[in-house]
């Protein structure tokens, strides 16, 4: 089995993303809006933060996404394999991420919307990471900036292992 070294503790996700909610709840506040889960990874993160937002106006949807498969770098190629339910158009939207790394996903998300027409579109991430970073993408609300590694916990995985850590440890070989 792999080494696992801790990156980010419980209390320290638990406290950074209450935060959060309360930027989001600045920016938006009563507005109608629509946050969206990026699947699998984000969906602890997606959850606690919902659940931290004080805005009555949240619809909640999901997409699912794929660039890394059973690989710890991404294959460059980003599959959309669960598109949301809802119409976007006119919309507010706020895309929930676990990890913005190389920026492929986000592109492609951003694209996506934008050619849906939503009215605005910010990306939440509990870690925004740019050691393979590639496409510059804006990350308007961060967890925590991280240099460098292959985490997991907290929804994240290799192989799809390891998500239900309930903190963010580095693995290491």
């Amino acid at each position: 089995m792999a080494k696992l070294r801790m990156v980010f503790t419980e209390e320290q996700i638990r406290k950074r993303v209450a935060e959060m909610a309360q930027e989001i709840d600045a920016v938006y506040g009563d507005e109608p809006l629509v946050v969206i889960c990026v699947l699998k990874g984000a969906i602890h993160f997606f959850s606690d933060l919902c659940r931290h937002m004080r805005n009555p106006a949240v619809e909640l949807d999901f997409v699912r996404l794929s660039s890394y498969g059973n690989a710890t770098s991404s294959s460059r190629h980003v599959t959309f394999s669960k598109d949301v339910d809802c119409d976007v158009r006119g919309k507010h939207v706020l895309v929930v991420e676990d990890v913005v790394d190389s920026g492929r996903s986000m592109r492609f998300l951003a694209a996506q919307f934008q050619a849906r027409e939503a009215a605005t579109l910010r990306i939440a991430a509990l870690i925004d990471k740019r050691e393979r970073r590639e496409i510059d993408v804006q990350v308007d609300f961060i967890g925590f900036s991280l240099e460098r590694g292959y985490i997991v916990g907290y929804g994240m995985d290799c192989a799809e292992r390891y998500r239900a850590l309930p903190a963010v440890y580095e693995l290491l070989s």
